[in-house]
Protein backbone atom coordinates (compact mmCIF):
# COMPACT_ATOMS: atom_id res chain seq x y z
CA UNK A 1 0.00 0.00 0.00
CA UNK A 2 2.95 1.91 0.29
CA UNK A 3 2.36 3.12 -3.70
CA UNK A 4 -1.24 3.87 -2.74
CA UNK A 5 -0.14 6.11 -0.15
CA UNK A 6 2.32 7.83 -2.17
CA UNK A 7 -0.17 8.60 -4.37
CA UNK A 8 -2.59 10.22 -1.53
CA UNK A 9 0.87 12.21 -0.61
CA UNK A 10 0.94 13.63 -3.61
CA UNK A 11 -2.84 14.59 -4.08
CA UNK A 12 -3.22 16.26 -0.41
CA UNK A 13 -0.20 17.83 0.30
CA UNK A 14 -0.59 19.43 3.98
CA UNK A 15 -3.70 17.66 4.47
CA UNK A 16 -2.19 14.49 4.12
CA UNK A 17 -1.44 14.23 7.59
CA UNK A 18 -5.55 14.37 8.43
CA UNK A 19 -5.97 12.08 6.06
CA UNK A 20 -4.01 9.84 7.44
CA UNK A 21 -5.93 10.16 11.04
CA UNK A 22 -8.87 9.11 9.31
CA UNK A 23 -7.78 6.28 6.99
CA UNK A 24 -6.04 4.42 9.92
CA UNK A 25 -9.12 5.11 12.19
CA UNK A 26 -10.99 1.63 10.20
CA UNK A 27 -13.49 1.26 12.83
CA UNK A 28 -14.68 4.64 13.00
CA UNK A 29 -16.16 5.15 9.41
CA UNK A 30 -18.68 6.68 8.50
CA UNK A 31 -22.75 5.14 8.02
CA UNK A 32 -26.10 6.72 6.95
CA UNK A 33 -28.93 6.50 5.67
CA UNK A 34 -30.98 7.91 3.22
CA UNK A 35 -35.06 8.34 3.81
CA UNK A 36 -37.07 7.02 0.77
CA UNK A 37 -39.50 9.85 0.41
CA UNK A 38 -41.70 7.51 -1.84
CA UNK A 39 -42.74 5.95 1.31
CA UNK A 40 -41.86 8.17 3.97
CA UNK A 41 -41.45 11.57 5.08
CA UNK A 42 -37.99 12.77 6.78
CA UNK A 43 -39.89 14.05 9.50
CA UNK A 44 -42.10 10.90 9.97
CA UNK A 45 -39.02 8.86 9.83
CA UNK A 46 -37.38 10.80 12.63
CA UNK A 47 -40.44 10.25 14.84
CA UNK A 48 -40.68 6.74 14.67
CA UNK A 49 -36.53 6.19 14.89
CA UNK A 50 -35.13 5.85 18.75
CA UNK A 51 -31.89 7.56 18.32
CA UNK A 52 -31.25 11.01 16.11
CA UNK A 53 -30.06 11.27 12.73
CA UNK A 54 -27.60 13.92 11.55
CA UNK A 55 -28.30 15.85 8.30
CA UNK A 56 -25.18 14.69 6.05
CA UNK A 57 -24.00 17.68 3.15
CA UNK A 58 -24.59 15.87 0.35
CA UNK A 59 -28.61 15.00 0.08
CA UNK A 60 -31.28 16.71 2.11
CA UNK A 61 -32.65 13.21 2.65
CA UNK A 62 -29.19 11.64 3.96
CA UNK A 63 -28.34 11.51 7.26
CA UNK A 64 -25.46 10.37 9.37
CA UNK A 65 -26.45 6.57 11.32
CA UNK A 66 -24.52 6.71 15.33
CA UNK A 67 -21.80 3.84 15.06
CA UNK A 68 -23.05 2.10 17.95
CA UNK A 69 -26.58 1.23 16.24
CA UNK A 70 -26.33 -2.11 15.42
CA UNK A 71 -28.57 -4.63 13.06
CA UNK A 72 -30.16 -1.39 11.49
CA UNK A 73 -31.22 -3.59 8.31
CA UNK A 74 -33.84 -6.13 10.50
CA UNK A 75 -35.66 -2.60 11.36
CA UNK A 76 -39.35 -3.55 10.34
CA UNK A 77 -39.31 0.38 8.86
CA UNK A 78 -36.17 -0.97 6.64
CA UNK A 79 -37.92 -3.86 5.27
CA UNK A 80 -40.79 -1.55 5.11
CA UNK A 81 -38.87 0.55 2.33
CA UNK A 82 -38.90 3.64 4.41
CA UNK A 83 -35.23 4.33 4.08
CA UNK A 84 -32.15 2.84 1.99
CA UNK A 85 -28.53 2.62 3.99
CA UNK A 86 -26.18 4.17 2.36
CA UNK A 87 -22.97 6.10 2.98
CA UNK A 88 -23.66 9.43 2.94
CA UNK A 89 -21.07 10.77 0.38
CA UNK A 90 -22.37 8.28 -1.74
CA UNK A 91 -25.26 10.32 -1.88
CA UNK A 92 -23.74 13.07 -3.69
CA UNK A 93 -23.84 11.80 -7.66
CA UNK A 94 -27.21 11.46 -7.90
CA UNK A 95 -27.65 15.60 -5.93
CA UNK A 96 -25.44 16.16 -8.76
CA UNK A 97 -27.25 14.89 -11.81
CA UNK A 98 -30.38 17.33 -10.48
CA UNK A 99 -33.21 14.86 -11.34
CA UNK A 100 -36.50 16.45 -11.85
CA UNK A 101 -39.78 14.75 -12.21
CA UNK A 102 -40.72 13.62 -15.68
CA UNK A 103 -37.25 13.17 -16.65
CA UNK A 104 -36.53 10.00 -18.47
CA UNK A 105 -32.95 9.01 -16.53
CA UNK A 106 -30.41 6.33 -17.39
CA UNK A 107 -28.15 4.28 -13.95
CA UNK A 108 -26.00 2.63 -16.07
CA UNK A 109 -24.01 0.60 -13.35
CA UNK A 110 -26.39 0.68 -11.01
CA UNK A 111 -26.34 -2.54 -8.46
CA UNK A 112 -26.91 -2.72 -5.64
CA UNK A 113 -29.59 0.49 -6.18
CA UNK A 114 -28.73 2.89 -3.69
CA UNK A 115 -28.52 5.67 -6.36
CA UNK A 116 -30.88 4.22 -8.48
CA UNK A 117 -33.42 4.30 -5.55
CA UNK A 118 -32.44 7.88 -5.15
CA UNK A 119 -33.02 9.05 -8.47
CA UNK A 120 -36.61 7.50 -8.15
CA UNK A 121 -37.32 9.41 -5.33
CA UNK A 122 -36.93 12.56 -7.34
CA UNK A 123 -38.88 11.20 -9.98
CA UNK A 124 -41.72 11.08 -7.44
CA UNK A 125 -43.26 8.05 -9.69
CA UNK A 126 -43.06 10.28 -12.40
CA UNK A 127 -40.97 10.22 -15.86
CA UNK A 128 -38.55 6.79 -16.39
CA UNK A 129 -35.94 5.44 -14.68
CA UNK A 130 -33.62 2.56 -16.38
CA UNK A 131 -31.50 1.37 -14.41
CA UNK A 132 -28.81 -1.47 -15.15
CA UNK A 133 -26.31 -3.79 -13.98
CA UNK A 134 -23.83 -6.10 -16.03
CA UNK A 135 -23.49 -8.71 -13.39
CA UNK A 136 -26.88 -11.59 -12.85
CA UNK A 137 -26.66 -11.62 -9.20
CA UNK A 138 -26.18 -7.88 -8.47
CA UNK A 139 -29.17 -7.33 -11.51
CA UNK A 140 -31.25 -9.37 -8.79
CA UNK A 141 -30.27 -7.43 -5.93
CA UNK A 142 -30.83 -4.12 -7.43
CA UNK A 143 -34.22 -5.94 -8.54
CA UNK A 144 -34.69 -6.49 -5.12
CA UNK A 145 -34.29 -2.85 -3.94
CA UNK A 146 -36.31 -1.40 -6.60
CA UNK A 147 -39.30 -3.14 -5.17
CA UNK A 148 -38.61 -2.92 -1.34
CA UNK A 149 -38.42 0.90 -1.62
CA UNK A 150 -41.93 0.63 -4.01
CA UNK A 151 -40.62 2.30 -7.24
CA UNK A 152 -43.45 1.83 -10.14
CA UNK A 153 -41.61 3.60 -13.07
CA UNK A 154 -38.54 1.26 -13.71
CA UNK A 155 -37.13 -0.95 -15.70
CA UNK A 156 -33.99 -3.33 -14.28
CA UNK A 157 -32.20 -4.77 -17.08
CA UNK A 158 -28.74 -7.02 -17.31
CA UNK A 159 -26.91 -5.69 -20.34
CA UNK A 160 -23.60 -4.89 -21.79
CA UNK A 161 -23.20 -0.95 -21.12
CA UNK A 162 -21.86 -0.88 -25.34
CA UNK A 163 -25.35 -2.82 -26.53
CA UNK A 164 -28.05 -0.97 -23.95
CA UNK A 165 -26.65 2.51 -24.91
CA UNK A 166 -26.36 1.40 -28.89
CA UNK A 167 -30.17 0.46 -28.49
CA UNK A 168 -31.61 3.24 -26.48
CA UNK A 169 -29.60 5.60 -28.45
CA UNK A 170 -30.66 9.09 -27.58
CA UNK A 171 -33.26 7.87 -25.20
CA UNK A 172 -32.92 10.03 -21.95
CA UNK A 173 -32.53 13.55 -20.15
CA UNK A 174 -29.98 11.80 -18.00
CA UNK A 175 -27.46 9.57 -17.39
CA UNK A 176 -25.49 8.48 -14.08
CA UNK A 177 -22.29 6.54 -14.73
CA UNK A 178 -21.40 5.31 -11.35
CA UNK A 179 -18.67 3.68 -12.55
CA UNK A 180 -16.50 0.29 -10.89
CA UNK A 181 -13.33 1.45 -9.63
CA UNK A 182 -10.57 0.48 -7.30
CA UNK A 183 -12.35 1.40 -4.11
CA UNK A 184 -9.92 3.65 -2.62
CA UNK A 185 -12.56 5.30 -0.56
CA UNK A 186 -13.91 1.38 0.69
CA UNK A 187 -10.62 0.89 1.91
CA UNK A 188 -11.43 2.26 5.62
CA UNK A 189 -14.59 -0.18 6.29
CA UNK A 190 -13.61 -2.94 3.36
CA UNK A 191 -10.70 -4.81 4.00
CA UNK A 192 -11.21 -6.92 1.04
CA UNK A 193 -11.10 -3.77 -1.64
CA UNK A 194 -7.55 -2.85 -0.10
CA UNK A 195 -6.45 -5.96 -0.39
CA UNK A 196 -7.06 -6.32 -3.87
CA UNK A 197 -5.50 -2.82 -4.38
CA UNK A 198 -2.82 -2.66 -7.40
CA UNK A 199 -1.51 0.25 -9.42
CA UNK A 200 -2.08 -2.18 -12.48
CA UNK A 201 -5.98 -1.95 -11.00
CA UNK A 202 -5.93 1.32 -11.04
CA UNK A 203 -4.78 1.62 -14.78
CA UNK A 204 -7.37 -1.43 -15.63
CA UNK A 205 -10.12 0.26 -13.54
CA UNK A 206 -9.63 3.91 -15.79
CA UNK A 207 -9.69 2.05 -18.98
CA UNK A 208 -13.04 0.15 -18.23
CA UNK A 209 -14.63 3.70 -16.98
CA UNK A 210 -13.49 5.37 -20.09
CA UNK A 211 -15.51 2.71 -22.77
CA UNK A 212 -17.95 2.89 -19.79
CA UNK A 213 -18.07 6.35 -20.49
CA UNK A 214 -18.24 6.35 -24.46
CA UNK A 215 -20.91 3.22 -24.43
CA UNK A 216 -23.14 5.81 -21.84
CA UNK A 217 -22.75 9.13 -24.08
CA UNK A 218 -24.73 7.62 -26.71
CA UNK A 219 -27.95 7.00 -24.57
CA UNK A 220 -28.03 10.83 -23.76
CA UNK A 221 -29.89 13.57 -25.75
CA UNK A 222 -28.71 16.27 -27.24
CA UNK A 223 -28.11 19.24 -24.71
CA UNK A 224 -28.75 16.44 -21.76
CA UNK A 225 -26.60 15.83 -18.63
CA UNK A 226 -24.62 13.03 -17.57
CA UNK A 227 -22.90 12.45 -14.11
CA UNK A 228 -19.78 10.08 -13.68
CA UNK A 229 -18.54 9.17 -10.65
CA UNK A 230 -16.30 7.26 -8.60
CA UNK A 231 -15.63 5.89 -4.56
CA UNK A 232 -12.33 6.28 -5.12
CA UNK A 233 -9.32 8.92 -5.05
CA UNK A 234 -7.25 7.81 -8.15
CA UNK A 235 -6.33 10.72 -10.15
CA UNK A 236 -6.39 8.27 -13.24
CA UNK A 237 -9.62 7.72 -12.71
CA UNK A 238 -11.39 10.48 -11.71
CA UNK A 239 -9.97 13.68 -13.19
CA UNK A 240 -7.94 11.42 -15.79
CA UNK A 241 -10.51 9.57 -16.80
CA UNK A 242 -13.15 13.00 -17.49
CA UNK A 243 -9.83 14.40 -18.97
CA UNK A 244 -9.58 11.70 -21.75
CA UNK A 245 -12.97 11.84 -22.37
CA UNK A 246 -13.36 15.57 -22.86
CA UNK A 247 -9.96 15.41 -25.63
CA UNK A 248 -12.38 12.44 -27.56
CA UNK A 249 -15.86 14.31 -27.08
CA UNK A 250 -15.50 17.54 -28.28
CA UNK A 251 -19.52 18.11 -27.73
CA UNK A 252 -19.39 17.48 -24.50
CA UNK A 253 -18.06 19.96 -21.30
CA UNK A 254 -17.93 20.37 -17.27
CA UNK A 255 -20.95 22.13 -15.93
CA UNK A 256 -21.08 23.63 -12.15
CA UNK A 257 -23.30 21.48 -10.50
CA UNK A 258 -24.14 24.21 -7.85
CA UNK A 259 -23.22 22.02 -4.85
CA UNK A 260 -21.46 23.17 -1.30
CA UNK A 261 -20.18 20.06 -0.49
CA UNK A 262 -16.63 18.51 -1.08
CA UNK A 263 -13.90 20.06 -2.74
CA UNK A 264 -12.61 21.06 -6.42
CA UNK A 265 -11.34 18.56 -8.65
CA UNK A 266 -11.33 19.57 -12.36
CA UNK A 267 -13.31 22.57 -12.98
CA UNK A 268 -16.66 21.86 -11.91
CA UNK A 269 -16.04 18.58 -10.69
CA UNK A 270 -16.05 17.22 -6.77
CA UNK A 271 -13.80 15.49 -4.58
CA UNK A 272 -15.01 14.28 -1.15
CA UNK A 273 -12.30 12.55 1.18
CA UNK A 274 -13.16 11.35 4.99
CA UNK A 275 -11.99 15.12 6.08
CA UNK A 276 -15.27 16.20 4.00
CA UNK A 277 -17.78 13.90 5.89
CA UNK A 278 -17.98 10.84 3.79
CA UNK A 279 -15.92 7.88 2.75
CA UNK A 280 -14.78 9.41 -0.62
CA UNK A 281 -16.14 10.30 -3.82
CA UNK A 282 -15.79 11.90 -7.04
CA UNK A 283 -18.23 13.24 -9.58
CA UNK A 284 -18.19 15.44 -12.58
CA UNK A 285 -21.41 16.91 -14.26
CA UNK A 286 -21.34 16.83 -17.95
CA UNK A 287 -23.69 18.46 -20.92
CA UNK A 288 -23.49 17.26 -24.12
CA UNK A 289 -23.95 19.77 -26.65
CA UNK A 290 -27.01 20.78 -28.23
CA UNK A 291 -30.94 21.79 -27.94
CA UNK A 292 -32.77 19.58 -25.12
CA UNK A 293 -35.98 18.38 -26.76
CA UNK A 294 -39.12 16.75 -24.94
CA UNK A 295 -39.64 13.37 -24.63
CA UNK A 296 -41.42 12.01 -27.82
CA UNK A 297 -42.92 9.07 -25.49
CA UNK A 298 -46.41 9.33 -25.41
CA UNK A 299 -48.22 8.03 -22.70
CA UNK A 300 -49.44 4.71 -23.39
CA UNK A 301 -53.22 4.28 -23.91
CA UNK A 302 -54.72 1.26 -21.70
CA UNK A 303 -55.49 -1.93 -23.91
CA UNK A 304 -58.65 -3.82 -24.20
CA UNK A 305 -58.13 -6.25 -20.77
CA UNK A 306 -59.47 -9.22 -19.61
CA UNK A 307 -62.49 -8.46 -16.90
CA UNK A 308 -61.16 -10.79 -14.59
CA UNK A 309 -57.76 -8.79 -14.43
CA UNK A 310 -59.76 -5.43 -13.59
CA UNK A 311 -61.65 -7.25 -10.96
CA UNK A 312 -59.01 -8.59 -9.64
CA UNK A 313 -56.93 -5.35 -9.88
CA UNK A 314 -60.33 -3.59 -8.06
CA UNK A 315 -60.46 -6.23 -5.29
CA UNK A 316 -57.03 -5.45 -4.31
CA UNK A 317 -56.62 -1.51 -5.05
CA UNK A 318 -58.56 1.38 -4.62
CA UNK A 319 -58.54 3.42 -8.15
CA UNK A 320 -56.25 1.31 -10.05
CA UNK A 321 -53.32 3.37 -9.13
CA UNK A 322 -50.63 1.56 -11.29
CA UNK A 323 -52.21 2.78 -14.14
CA UNK A 324 -53.80 0.41 -16.60
CA UNK A 325 -50.91 -0.18 -18.79
CA UNK A 326 -51.18 -4.12 -18.09
CA UNK A 327 -49.71 -7.19 -20.41
CA UNK A 328 -50.12 -11.15 -19.39
CA UNK A 329 -46.29 -12.16 -19.69
CA UNK A 330 -46.43 -15.94 -18.90
CA UNK A 331 -48.14 -16.49 -15.66
CA UNK A 332 -47.36 -12.70 -14.63
CA UNK A 333 -49.94 -9.86 -14.67
CA UNK A 334 -47.49 -7.05 -15.25
CA UNK A 335 -48.52 -2.85 -14.91
CA UNK A 336 -45.90 -1.27 -17.08
CA UNK A 337 -44.80 2.10 -16.27
CA UNK A 338 -46.95 4.90 -18.26
CA UNK A 339 -44.35 6.34 -19.56
CA UNK A 340 -41.17 4.06 -20.90
CA UNK A 341 -38.51 3.08 -23.34
CA UNK A 342 -39.45 -0.04 -25.39
CA UNK A 343 -37.53 -3.12 -24.38
CA UNK A 344 -37.56 -5.93 -26.88
CA UNK A 345 -34.33 -8.12 -27.56
CA UNK A 346 -32.82 -6.63 -24.28
CA UNK A 347 -32.18 -8.76 -20.83
CA UNK A 348 -35.30 -7.37 -19.12
CA UNK A 349 -35.46 -8.80 -15.62
CA UNK A 350 -38.79 -6.53 -14.85
CA UNK A 351 -40.42 -3.13 -16.35
CA UNK A 352 -42.80 -1.81 -13.68
CA UNK A 353 -44.46 -4.03 -11.24
CA UNK A 354 -46.10 -7.56 -10.90
CA UNK A 355 -49.85 -7.02 -10.13
CA UNK A 356 -50.23 -10.55 -9.63
CA UNK A 357 -49.51 -14.18 -10.52
CA UNK A 358 -51.91 -16.39 -12.19
CA UNK A 359 -52.18 -19.98 -10.49
CA UNK A 360 -54.87 -22.61 -12.20
CA UNK A 361 -57.70 -20.39 -12.43
CA UNK A 362 -57.30 -18.07 -10.00
CA UNK A 363 -55.17 -15.14 -9.50
CA UNK A 364 -52.83 -14.31 -6.42
CA UNK A 365 -51.41 -10.65 -5.63
CA UNK A 366 -47.83 -10.23 -5.83
CA UNK A 367 -45.80 -8.59 -3.08
CA UNK A 368 -44.41 -5.83 -5.81
CA UNK A 369 -47.78 -4.42 -6.28
CA UNK A 370 -48.14 -4.00 -2.19
CA UNK A 371 -44.77 -2.60 -1.26
CA UNK A 372 -45.27 -0.10 -4.47
CA UNK A 373 -48.66 0.98 -3.22
CA UNK A 374 -49.65 3.78 -0.39
CA UNK A 375 -51.83 2.36 2.33
CA UNK A 376 -54.56 4.94 1.49
CA UNK A 377 -54.53 2.88 -2.23
CA UNK A 378 -55.33 -0.69 -1.17
CA UNK A 379 -58.63 -1.89 -0.37
CA UNK A 380 -57.86 -3.93 2.90
CA UNK A 381 -55.28 -3.06 5.72
CA UNK A 382 -53.77 -3.78 9.11
CA UNK A 383 -51.22 -1.16 10.86
CA UNK A 384 -48.88 -2.67 13.05
CA UNK A 385 -46.42 -0.17 15.46
CA UNK A 386 -42.99 -0.64 14.33
CA UNK A 387 -42.14 -2.16 18.15
CA UNK A 388 -45.39 -4.39 18.22
CA UNK A 389 -45.03 -8.18 18.06
CA UNK A 390 -47.16 -8.31 15.29
CA UNK A 391 -44.74 -7.28 12.90
CA UNK A 392 -41.93 -9.10 14.37
CA UNK A 393 -44.18 -12.17 13.81
CA UNK A 394 -45.43 -11.17 10.67
CA UNK A 395 -41.54 -10.45 9.37
CA UNK A 396 -40.74 -13.99 10.67
CA UNK A 397 -43.39 -15.07 8.53
CA UNK A 398 -45.79 -16.17 11.42
CA UNK A 399 -49.72 -16.02 11.10
CA UNK A 400 -51.22 -12.89 13.21
CA UNK A 401 -54.21 -12.16 14.50
CA UNK A 402 -56.37 -9.22 12.93
CA UNK A 403 -60.18 -8.43 13.42
CA UNK A 404 -62.54 -10.92 12.66
CA UNK A 405 -64.35 -8.33 10.47
CA UNK A 406 -61.27 -8.37 7.88
CA UNK A 407 -62.09 -10.08 5.21
CA UNK A 408 -59.19 -11.53 1.75
CA UNK A 409 -55.84 -10.22 0.80
CA UNK A 410 -54.70 -7.24 3.09
CA UNK A 411 -51.97 -5.21 2.88
CA UNK A 412 -49.67 -4.88 6.06
CA UNK A 413 -48.16 -2.05 7.40
CA UNK A 414 -45.74 -0.22 9.89
CA UNK A 415 -46.99 3.05 10.88
CA UNK A 416 -48.58 3.18 7.66
CA UNK A 417 -46.22 2.39 5.68
CA UNK A 418 -46.82 -1.12 3.27
CA UNK A 419 -44.46 -3.66 4.05
CA UNK A 420 -46.27 -6.92 2.30
CA UNK A 421 -49.50 -8.65 2.22
CA UNK A 422 -51.57 -11.57 3.61
CA UNK A 423 -55.05 -13.17 3.65
CA UNK A 424 -57.15 -12.51 5.93
CA UNK A 425 -59.98 -15.45 7.01
CA UNK A 426 -61.64 -16.28 10.86
CA UNK A 427 -59.82 -13.82 12.77
CA UNK A 428 -56.07 -14.90 11.35
CA UNK A 429 -54.11 -13.25 8.50
CA UNK A 430 -52.55 -15.98 6.47
CA UNK A 431 -48.33 -14.97 5.54
CA UNK A 432 -47.74 -13.70 2.19
CA UNK A 433 -44.15 -12.42 2.96
CA UNK A 434 -41.94 -13.58 0.91
CA UNK A 435 -39.73 -16.74 2.34
CA UNK A 436 -36.60 -15.13 1.16
CA UNK A 437 -36.90 -12.43 3.46
CA UNK A 438 -38.39 -13.16 6.10
CA UNK A 439 -36.84 -12.67 9.52
CA UNK A 440 -35.57 -15.95 10.50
Amino acid sequence: MNIFLDKMKALLGDEFDEFLKFYNSSGEHYRGLRVNTLKCSVEKLRDLLDFELKPAPFCSESFYIPNEITSFGNNPLHHAGAFYIQEPSASSAVTMLDVQEGDFVLDLCAAPGGKSTQIAAKLNSKGFLWSNEIVKNRANILLSNIERLGIRNATVSNAYPEVLCDRLAGCFDKVLVDAPCSGEGMFRKDSAAESEWSDEHVKSCAERQLKILNSAKKALKDGGVMVYSTCTFSVEENEGVISRFLEENPDFALEDANVGFGRPALEYARRIFPMDGGEGHFAARLRKSGELYKNSFTENKPKKIDSKILDFYDSIFINRPFGENIEVIGDKIIVLPQKYVLTEKLPVLRSGIILGQIVKNRIEPHHSAFMAAKACECVSKVDFDVNSAEIKAFLHGEEVAVDNNIKGYTAVCVNGITTGFGKCSNGRLKNKYPKGLRLL
